[in-house]
């Protein structure tokens, strides 16, 4: 089994090889680019799978996922990447200073669609809280802020493998795997 993902992220891509193998699909990266809407996750993975679907005339899936802190009415959200590249995550620890409730979700959004029909969306949520200082150096993005309740180390500094086994891109690649897998039979 095979499927295109559409994505210029290369770590998004080495994180879904290392799940999907134990389905038994290979990836194929594509870096079409789509173009983003301002909404939500889903709304945005529906719609970056259908255009790409349409554009390449065969099944694909994207990936959207989103930072999202309580005290900060859930906010960076869908604006993650954006947040990322423009404050960083120093920003980010700044907008959080003096804060007492640091209760945040990564949440990841897979959306596959095929041509002429309607995209089928994947949601992976993982629950935590947002460090008071940046730790390790493995990972991406806002990865060395963020404890997962399942571990005592940030996401920044656990592996490809060790993250893997529980993080919100792991949830929603493996419900889309399951589901890719029973359409296979």
């Amino acid at each position: 089994m095979k499927v295109t993902f559409i994505t210029g992220n290369q770590h998004k891509v080495e994180e879904a090889e290392n799940i999907f193998q134990k389905f038994g699909i290979q990836v194929q990266h594509v870096d079409l680019g789509y173009p983003e809407l301002q909404g939500t996750l889903e709304e945005v993975a529906r719609f970056g799978a259908k255009h790409a679907a349409e554009r390449l005339n065969k099944p694909v899936i994207v990936e959207d996922a989103g930072l999202f802190i309580r005290a900060l009415n859930w906010f960076p959200g869908p604006y993650s990447a954006y947040v990322q590249e423009t404050l960083g995550n120093s920003g980010t620890l700044k907008l959080m200073e003096n804060v007492e409730d640091r209760y945040a979700e990564f949440r990841s959004v897979v959306g596959y669609c095929a041509p002429r029909t309607e995209p089928v969306i994947f949601l992976g949520v993982v629950r935590g809280h947002i460090s008071n200082k940046e730790k390790g150096n493995l990972g991406f993005a806002f990865d060395p802020l963020f404890y997962p309740e399942e571990e005592d180390k940030t996401f920044g500094e656990l592996t490809i493998d060790e993250k893997n086994r529980f993080s919100h891109r792991s949830r929603s690649l493996e419900q889309f795997a399951l589901w890719y897998h029973e359409q296979d039979k």
